[in-house]
């Protein structure tokens, strides 16, 4: 059995209390208990859909999904990552304009992935 709590990050394997379950249920709410070893937690990056759907993802989406996950507003990105508009952080993201590898590198060191994603 696992069980995984999402925030805080919290995992759990092995013979687990009904009791354990229930109390982290009532603090952390969002808790999946997995009993069924089939269904094992696999990192989304090492899972064969996301290996088939990358390519089919625009470095301009990755900055939008990287963005999101991290709860910036395009115009907070920009001024992390250099002096740009609101603007010039959609177009990079809608693919209007490209993304530099300068900014591509800010971008990795800032949500700490691989440039790639962004060129």
């Amino acid at each position: 059995m696992q069980v995984v709590v999402k925030k805080p990050h919290i995992r759990m394997e092995g013979e687990i209390s009904a009791e354990l379950i229930k109390f982290l249920k009532e603090k952390y709410r969002d808790v999946e208990v997995i009993e069924n070893e089939d269904e094992e937690l696999v990192e989304i990056t090492q899972s064969d859909w996301y290996r088939n759907i990358r390519h089919q993802i625009s470095p301009g989406e990755n900055m939008a999904i990287y963005r999101k996950l991290h709860g910036l507003s395009q115009e907070t990105l920009g001024k992390r990552i250099g002096k740009f508009s609101r603007q010039n952080i959609s177009n990079m993201e809608r693919g209007h304009r490209p993304i530099s590898k300068a900014v591509a590198k800010r971008m990795a060191e800032l949500f700490d992935v691989s440039v790639e994603k962004f060129l």
